[in-house]
């Protein structure tokens, strides 16, 4: 399994920025996907989480209490992607964030551990 993050950039508060993860090496709709972000001196920390799904776009969500109704997860299986629609950016989001991959039919969860396959990062700043 291979993860590709793109859309990261520099942005004022108050600004949007979509996220996206191209996934490839398996079956996508089998795989639990989520982000994590990694601010400057910090650890790496959930954000929000997709489940696995049947359909092109379904699944059930989580978010971290610091994103939640500001952050989107969605995924499109039928172009193996999974996106974080970002809106409301604060400074405070400033971060590099990862797009991570369960194991085979593996469950969305928020811990960092429970997932195996980690993309690059792609370095969202936003400056107040």
């Amino acid at each position: 399994v291979q993860l590709q993050a793109s859309g990261g950039g520099s942005v004022q508060a108050g600004g949007s920025l979509r996220l996206s993860c191209a996934f490839s090496g398996g079956a996508f709709s089998s795989y639990a996907m989520a982000w994590f972000r990694q601010a400057p001196g910090k650890e790496r920390d959930f954000a929000a989480t997709i489940s696995r799904s049947r359909g092109s776009t379904d699944g059930s969500t989580l978010y971290a209490d610091s994103v939640k109704g500001r952050f989107t997860i969605s995924r499109d299986n039928t172009e193996n992607t999974v996106y974080l629609q970002m809106n409301s950016l604060k400074a405070e989001d400033t971060a590099v964030y990862y797009c991570a991959a369960s194991p085979p039919w593996g469950a969305a969860t928020t811990q960092l551990n429970d997932y195996k396959y980690w993309g690059q990062g792609t370095l969202v700043t936003v400056s107040s």
